[in-house]
């Protein structure tokens, strides 16, 4: 099945995206280990969160929506119940890297598992870095890719070390599970982590629950021990992320496209991607709550993405457009998401008669004038996003596997069609 996108003038408006799929992951979890019964409005409802949520409830949580837009979550208090059958994760790999920390807090053996693609995906430093505070976990496939086996029982926490080169997600885990140990957790790392803005989402996340942790340096981050986790009337703001497909339906296209509700203190990292755009030639409104970008002659960029890394299949389709060359830089953790993005995003603009180069951790796009394609997605949401900005300048854009963008903003076609 492929969806056709019809190439047309769109005017200067305003949307309104559902909530930050990360935030939405964090406070599920927040809520799930607290004491007590939580509120959480604009939570957003996709695949991947309707996975975190059956996973939780498997380890004890009780979750209901009471209305549109507000769940209900009432936690187990840092102890997860039993739960012998495998937890099924699908391709989500916040669920699985963020509650296999979680799962450590039990008293038995947790088996959390996923799709094809999941079982491909690594997990071998977050696995080594929970034995090395005595908690048993392990896989059976080389790499230590799911299934995961994690028994809990040893909750005195102390000192660990992990690599998060590949994902921040690790020690965001990390740090959620260590406010329950007996002696907390000190992490070390042997270099900086990517997408630090998530760590610091985390961070923000727990603070909102009444637990603190703290980066001491690039190379290290605590959490004091024995807290507890308070339950809460939160909000979660727009995902930004997904902001970033209709910024770059205005770069393209020249008419001002601007994202409402989003608070000016936000720390997700995907908002540096209005900045990038400016780079590129396009104008900026910022007004309050309300960030727009207008498209004008576009230039190619250098650019250093190792933060951003969801922004990038968007950036690519822009740079597409643009006068020149644009390099996107120390994204080689693309290569372990829901698929390899870099070459995903590389075989497509290329099918769209665009000159892309590519090495381990970079891409380069040699902009031009794109021909419509129909576009492989891999099941990957951010690639169907992504592409179809291009199909509103460009005639004969289809995008296949449509709806794989349930994974994460199931109205997305919905509100695309409406610009």
């Amino acid at each position: 099945m492929t969806k056709q996108i019809n190439s047309r003038q769109i005017t200067d408006q305003t949307v309104q995206v559902p909530g930050s799929k990360s935030i939405s992951h964090r406070m599920m979890i927040c809520a799930a280990l607290s004491r007590g019964g939580s509120n959480i409005r604009n939570l957003l409802k996709s695949e991947d969160l309707t996975l975190t949520a059956q996973a939780l409830s498997a380890m004890g949580a009780c979750i209901k929506e009471l209305a549109p837009g507000l769940v209900e979550v009432k936690g187990f208090d840092g102890r997860p119940i039993p739960h012998e059958p495998p937890i099924f994760l699908g391709n989500s790999g916040t669920s699985m890297r963020l509650l296999t920390g979680i799962a450590a807090l039990g008293q038995s053996v947790y088996t959390l598992t996923g799709d094809e693609r999941m079982c491909q995906r690594p997990m071998i430093e977050l696995l080594d870095a929970l034995n090395l505070i005595d908690v048993e976990a392990w896989s059976e496939n080389p790499g230590g890719t799911p299934p995961v086996f994690i028994k809990g029982g040893a909750r005195k926490g102390g000192h660990t070390r992990i690599d998060c080169s590949k994902s921040s997600q690790y020690l965001s885990s990390l740090l959620m599970m260590g406010a329950l140990m007996e002696n907390g957790l000190t992490i070390l790392l042997p270099s900086p982590p990517v997408s630090v803005p998530y760590v610091d989402l985390t961070i923000d996340v727990m603070n909102q629950f009444n637990v603190k942790a703290r980066r001491i340096s690039t190379l290290e981050y605590q959490v004091d021990g024995n807290q507890i986790y308070a339950p809460r009337e939160v909000a979660v703001e727009p995902d930004l992320s997904n902001a970033g497909y209709f910024w770059a339906a205005g770069a393209v296209s020249g008419s001002k496209i601007g994202v409402d509700n989003i608070p000016e203190n936000s720390l997700q990292g995907d908002k540096k991607q209005i900045h990038i755009l400016e780079q590129m030639g396009c104008s900026l409104f910022i007004q309050k709550n309300c960030m727009a970008v207008k498209g004008n002659q576009l230039s190619g960029v250098d650019v250093d993405m190792s933060d951003t890394p969801d922004a990038v299949p968007a950036i690519a389709v822009v740079a597409a457009f643009a006068k020149g060359k644009t390099r996107i830089r120390n994204i080689g953790h693309l290569r372990v998401k829901e698929c390899d993005r870099i070459e995903a995003v590389s075989s497509q603009l290329i099918k769209m008669g665009i000159q892309v180069n590519q090495g381990d951790d970079w891409m380069e796009i040699t902009g031009g004038t794109p021909v419509g394609a129909v576009i492989e997605t891999f099941n990957d949401h951010r690639i169907a996003m992504a592409f179809s900005v291009a199909g509103l300048v460009v005639d004969g854009m289809e995008i296949e596997n449509p709806s794989c963008v349930e994974k994460s903003f199931p109205g997305y076609w919905q509100l695309f069609e409406s610009l």
